[in-house]
Formats: C-alpha cells, sequence, structure tokens
C-alpha cells in the first residue's frame, strides 16, 4: 500500500519532555493498532518504516507513527534514553485512552525506537513487538551488547533485520521470530519480503 495517497491525522501529545506528534493512519474497522518509532537521526520518510505501516494497514491494523520530542523540537541528536521511554509511554497511554481506545497495541519501531518499545513492552501493556533492524550493539562493538533488551520482552516478538547489519544479528529464541532479508541496517533492499513478513505476523499476535 502506498502511504503517498494516505493523509495522516496528525495529533500533538503532551508528554513530560514537551510535545510528541503522533501520525494516524486508521484502518476501517481495524483489528488492533501498532505504535512505531523511528531510528535516534531519522523521522518516518524511512522506507522500511512506510513499508510496515502499508503492511499493517493491509493487514487491518491501524498504525500511528510516534515522533518524539527532540525531533518535533527540531533536533537531530536523540534523548536519553529515560526521556524516550516516558515520552513514549505517555503517547501510547494517551493513544490507549483516546483514538485508539478499545484496541490491542502492538509496539514497534527502526532500530533506537525498536529499543523503546522492547524497555517499554511491559509498562504500556504490548501484546507484540516488531523490530526493524534492532542494534544488538555499535558497529565494531559487540562486547556492548543490547540484547538484555529484546531478552526481557514477554510477549511475540518479530525482528526483521538485514543479514549484513553492522549493528549485529539477534538470535531467534522462544517467542521471537527473526526474518533476516539481504541488506544492512537501513533495511532498503527487499521491501516487499519486509511488508510480507510484518502482514503476515500480525494476525496472528492480534487474535
Amino acid at each position: 500500500m502506498r502511504l503517498s495517497h494516505r493523509s495522516p491525522v496528525k495529533l500533538e501529545i503532551d508528554t513530560p519532555h514537551g510535545p510528541a506528534l503522533a501520525h494516524l493512519y486508521e484502518a476501517e474497522q481495524p483489528a488492533g493498532a501498532l505504535l512505531l518509532g523511528h531510528g535516534a537521526g531519522g523521522g518516518f520518510a524511512a522506507k522500511d518504516l512506510e513499508a510496515a505501516t502499508g503492511a499493517a494497514l493491509e493487514a487491518g491494523v491501524s498504525v500511528a507513527q510516534v515522533e518524539q520530542p527532540y525531533r518535533v523540537a527540531g533536533r537531530r541528536s536523540p534523548a536519553p534514553a529515560k526521556q524516550l521511554d516516558a515520552a513514549w509511554t505517555a503517547v501510547v497511554e494517551h493513544l490507549r485512552d483516546g483514538e485508539l481506545n478499545g484496541l490491542a497495541l502492538v509496539a514497534g519501531g527502526r532500530s533506537a525506537g525498536a529499543r523503546v518499545a522492547c524497555r517499554t513492552a511491559a509498562e504500556t501493556s504490548a501484546v507484540a513487538v516488531l523490530c526493524l533492524a534492532f542494534p544488538v550493539h555499535a558497529p565494531g562493538r559487540p562486547e556492548k551488547t543490547r540484547l538484555d533488551e529484546l531478552d526481557a520482552v514477554e510477549v511475540p516478538v518479530l525482528v526483521v533485520q538485514g543479514e549484513s547489519d553492522p549493528f549485529g544479528m539477534p538470535p531467534p529464541a522462544p517467542g521471537r521470530e527473526v526474518v533476516t532479508l539481504p541488506g544492512n541496517h537501513s533495511l532498503k533492499n527487499d521491501l516487499p519480503a519486509l511488508a510480507a513478513a510484518v502482514r503476515d505476523w500480525l494476525p496472528g499476535v492480534l487474535r
């Protein structure tokens, strides 16, 4: 599904660290909702986020693309993890009480956004987590692993990872499916396969 044909509803949402923006794409009679966070230095023009959004809408799932306060304020350098998590949690609570009321929520994002979704999965009562290009470690620093963030998630997880991602490759685990695609951290090489993985996975975790 091409998002260029759809205009999201833009919602400004107060958080403890300034206003965030949610770009809400509503499915007809939604089976649930997918909340997506962006990477540390990028926004929602990232091709993998566009593909995941389109795939979710095709699966009958509403999507909220959540723009963190530091991006809304025009800064490129990401806020500290605790601030990212607090802002994300505030947005999820607002949407759960309002526009997405009554829907099961899947948390997700690309890279740094995926880390936020993992760290807050329990607090936000997410029914599943979608990770696009999860950064297992900094490039060339495999000893600085962040796998504990993934391992701590107690609901189903789908990780879509480039086979040559310099940020590492997370292993499959009970409750965690890892789909490997050609390419690197950008996940641009096979967008149809990425979309298919998301589209096939969502209905099962939202039943």
